[in-house]
């Protein structure tokens, strides 16, 4: 038996033996090539085929996995992937699904930002650009009315919802601080008021599934030893190409910035994609001047179209980040650095937090007060995502917005009307429904919008 395999959940072996690690390999790949959409509809994609199709894990281990996955840094349904991997064939099922989950979108989004900074200066890539810019926000805005409807269904998870925004939008309170609050809130309302937030503790196994059933909890107990091994050798991976930059290019340098910046956003940023990329747009707007406002929804648009995690745009960050400081090197070459640079401190805690906390999460699965915490939570990641929806309309739809500060640390954020993007509106209008009220494809309408938005353009 390989180290890998003795690492995998204890399970009979008719149950483990039923699928090859090769068979799974397979099925990953194929999940990961039909992960459009952002992390709702890739966690959609997964759930077809691994307890509906496939019948390899149950509805509730599922679902347990996913809350938990809801409460890390990071792109949730990429460590999904890797949490349920990681159930079926040990660190290295995880590891290969994680991997590829990210590979096809990597190599996609690798390619367009080589086509994007070699043809910027013409007018067609602008255009096409453009449409798909305003499609985004629909998709952004559809989004928020989906998990709206799913998490504000209390007048409490209304309320923290509402807060979380306000927190973030009008005084820039940290996230980690709002995730914080939230789960204690919805810990304390399970202890002391129950009814205010009914909440669904995991019940026991549907049935038994291919690879993954109640049983499979017998393997998975924590320790001490296996946890301190965990975090030095993903320690040791996250960190060496940091250590790395800092020797060749110096403390000061872009890549180092890169490295430290996207290491960071790895461990403050919690919510999922959408709650990640408010964080990483300001900060690289704002802060670094790597990009334009424009040039991050430039971005988003790729990764929209692109198989993979939303938040693989980060990689379009790095790209640009390091083209235009190439520290001595070919910018070419800079750039495919900084994109590589930057996948690898993204995705290197993700597999830090699986292989770390999978074996504690095993434990809690039938834990009233953890699945209030987590209800909670995701009531406020519902206030992230109508943050970044509002920051990506005044940004798509107008040229023009400045801030300005009020009382109380308050931040007021206003629109040049006059600088208003009538065929933005337009394409973003009749993006938004598509979507909702027709029910078309989302690859459908981004593709589109696109061929609109560069005939529109092109005729302005």
């Amino acid at each position: 038996m390989s180290a890998a395999e003795s690492l995998a959940p204890s399970v009979s072996a008719d149950v483990l033996t039923s699928v090859s690690y090769d068979e799974a390999r397979a099925v990953w790949l194929r999940v990961a090539l039909h992960s459009f959409g952002g992390p709702a509809a890739q966690i959609a994609v997964m759930h077809r085929i691994l307890v509906d199709e496939k019948r390899w894990v149950s509805e509730e281990r599922f679902l347990h996995a996913l809350n938990y996955c809801m409460l890390l840094p990071g792109p949730e349904a990429q460590q999904l992937a890797t949490y349920i991997g990681w159930l079926m064939h040990g660190y290295r099922g995880g590891l290969t699904a994680g991997l590829l989950f990210v590979a096809p979108g990597f190599a996609a989004i690798m390619a367009l930002s080589i086509l994007y900074v070699s043809f910027q200066d013409t007018s067609w890539l602008p255009a096409l650009l453009f449409g798909l810019k305003a499609a985004v926000l629909a998709v952004v805005l559809e989004a928020v009315q989906r998990i709206s409807r799913r998490v504000a269904r209390t007048q409490l998870t209304l309320g923290i919802s509402a807060l979380a925004f306000t927190a973030l939008f009008f005084f820039d309170v940290p996230f980690p601080a709002i995730v914080l609050v939230a789960g204690l809130t919805g810990w304390a309302v399970a202890r002391w008021r129950p009814q205010w937030m009914p909440v669904k503790a995991p019940a026991e196994s549907d049935g038994p599934t291919r690879i993954v059933d109640r049983r499979a909890a017998e393997g998975t107990a924590p320790t001490l030893g296996r946890s301190l091994q965990v975090l030095a050798v993903w320690g040791a991976i996250w960190a060496a190409p940091v250590v790395a930059v800092v020797l060749v290019f110096g403390a000061g340098s872009v890549f180092t910035s890169i490295a430290v910046f996207f290491s960071k956003a790895a461990v403050v940023t919690f919510g999922g994609a959408y709650a990640v990329l408010a964080y990483i747009a300001q900060q690289a707007v704002e802060h670094y001047r790597w990009m334009q406002p424009g040039e991050m929804l430039d971005g988003l648009g790729m990764a929209e179209t692109t198989p993979g995690p939303l938040i693989q745009v980060v990689q379009f960050v790095g790209f640009l980040a390091a083209h235009r400081n190439p520290q001595g090197l070919e910018p070419m070459t800079a750039a495919l650095l900084g994109a590589t640079l930057t996948t690898w401190v993204t995705y290197a805690p993700c597999f830090l937090w699986i292989f770390l906390g999978a074996p504690y999460v095993e434990t809690l699965r039938r834990n009233r007060a953890l699945a209030a915490s987590l209800t909670a939570i995701t009531a406020a990641v519902l206030g992230v995502i109508v943050n970044l929806a509002v920051w990506f309309a005044l940004h798509v739809l107008f040229s023009q917005v400045r801030e300005t500060a009020g009382p109380l640390g308050l931040k007021l954020t206003f629109p040049d009307l006059a600088t208003l993007d009538v065929l933005a509106l337009l394409i973003a209008v009749a993006s938004f429904l598509a979507l909702m009220r027709w029910h078309v494809g989302m690859t459908t309408t981004l593709v589109t919008a696109m061929l609109a938005g560069m005939a529109l353009q092109l005729l302005r």
